[in-house]
């Protein structure tokens, strides 16, 4: 499969721009479609998401964030073209066709250098949007929310609306002109600023506020004056959804699940706005009800990742559990739990900032947090060599089933009725798909793919 670059399908404006356009002109005709976002590098987290879009038939989205990878390398070391190429390599083994394959950009914008004056902030965002669009992103979400050094306010502060409006169409004018340079159409945008920063979630859920038709609506009528006021006209049309806030998010113990009685007022407004739907971030362990809702009310695009990676660490947890119940030769144990606390430990920048409370509740919180901040620590020094012993050690033959049932009972069934392999790799892919499953489902059973020339969209069963 050729590497997802410049010249596939044209720069960032090919099939999976087109099918994400086809998924808002569906729920404009009422159709109650949606498309889950995978946010997330890691490779079991994203195998499992291919094995799941492989067997839907339908597309697979998945989106990096501005501190994840960016021309800098971010916390990944990946550059957006390592970040693509890495994506067609592993969609490949899955036999994922490469046209269903859609990569996005979440929170593309100052927020890796806000701690900078906003000129050389804005200068690296930039550079960061150009490098996406050639290296294949065709879904760009551009979030420029966040004030510089030299704001009102200092970094980090909020950041007047027409600004932040200007400089969203600042980025996307550089977007049309990276995609000019590699001579394909220009991707599809997402605008808005109402989530929590990349890679964050609220601590708590007391405040949350779902946002107010009238300042969504607001907020659309800046970009579209500032994109016009930049000759952006034609790019604005290939905005295909606004960031709000549902009334969804979580925090280390809690999950603010949707009540769509309260965003009934958005659903209503976004129903008389072209072209446009909703994308909702942080729906992570919403139920299938809770998702499905999400979408029939036009939040179409639903974004995961924590979730994911919670669900990878749990089932890893499982199989260490179940470890020292069964040394198959009496081997030593793999340490992967020991093995992530000294990383934390070692290295608390990822974590410090988030989780409060004395020494127990912090230990607590390093492994078992929903905000699953141990994401950041599977590539730590001595954590892969450690799964990849707890994983080699408990290959090679069946699991006990007794075992499975004490330590990974969501998975007894399957492995008793012969569906799933008692295999450490099977076992933790399976968790994984049992998430992607939910928002598969929600997304109205059926994907939305590329729509032919002279026709309706094909559209398949998703589950």
């Amino acid at each position: 499969m050729a590497p997802v670059t410049a010249s596939r399908s044209g720069t960032g404006g090919g099939a999976g721009a087109r099918a994400l356009r086809e998924l808002v002109r569906a729920q404009k005709r009422g159709e109650p479609r949606g498309i889950w976002s995978v946010c997330s590098a890691n490779p079991f987290v994203l195998e499992a998401a291919m094995e799941q879009a492989r067997g839907d038939g339908g597309l697979l989205l998945v989106e990096s964030t501005s501190n994840q990878v960016n021309p800098e390398g971010g916390y990944t070391g990946q550059t957006p073209a390592d970040f693509a190429r890495s994506l067609a390599e592993a969609a490949e083994r899955a036999r994922v066709p490469p046209d269903r394959l859609v990569i996005g950009g979440d929170h593309l914008g100052p927020f890796p250098w806000q701690a900078e004056p906003a000129a050389s902030a804005l200068a690296k965002s930039r550079e960061l949007v150009r490098q996406c669009v050639l290296a294949g992103y065709e879904k760009i979400h551009l979030d420029a929310s966040m004030a510089c050094a030299d704001d009102p306010g200092g970094a980090g502060g909020p950041l007047d609306e027409r600004t932040v409006a200007e400089r969203t169409a600042l980025l996307a004018a550089e977007a049309e002109e990276a995609a000019a340079e590699g001579g394909g159409p220009g991707p599809v945008y997402v605008v808005g600023t109402e989530v929590p920063t990349p890679g964050g979630e609220q601590a708590g859920t007391a405040g949350l506020q779902v946002t107010r038709p009238e300042a969504a609506l607001r907020f659309l009528e800046l970009a579209r004056e500032a994109f016009a006021a930049r000759g952006l006209g034609g790019a604005f049309e290939r905005v295909i959804a606004l960031v709000v806030q549902p009334g969804v998010d979580f925090g280390d113990e809690t999950v603010h699940g949707y009540e769509r009685g309260k965003a009934r007022p958005l659903k209503e407004a976004i129903e008389a706005v072209p072209g446009i739907v909703f994308e909702a971030h942080s729906t992570d362990y919403q139920t299938g009800e809770a998702l499905r809702q999400l979408v029939e009310d036009h939040f179409a695009i639903l974004k995961v990742g924590p979730a994911l990676t919670f669900a990878f660490r749990e089932a890893v947890f499982a199989l260490a559990r179940l470890e020292e119940e069964w040394l198959p030769g009496g081997g030593p144990p793999s340490g992967i739990r020991e093995a992530l606390e000294r990383a934390m430990l070692d290295r608390p920048g990822h974590w410090s900032k988030h989780y409060r409370g004395d020494e127990r509740a912090l230990r607590l919180a390093r492994s078992f947090s929903l905000s699953d901040r141990i994401r950041y620590y599977w590539t730590a020094p001595g954590v892969p060599e450690a799964l990849a012993r707890l994983l080699g050690t408990l290959s090679g033959r069946p699991l006990p089933l007794p075992l499975v049932s004490q330590y990974l009972p969501w998975a007894f069934e399957a492995v008793r009725g012969g569906a799933l392999p008692a295999d450490p790799r099977a076992l933790v892919g399976f968790r994984i798909r049992q998430v992607t499953g939910l928002y598969a489902r929600a997304c109205g059973g059926r994907t939305i793919r590329e729509e032919p020339r002279g026709g309706r969209a094909n559209e398949e069963d998703c589950d």
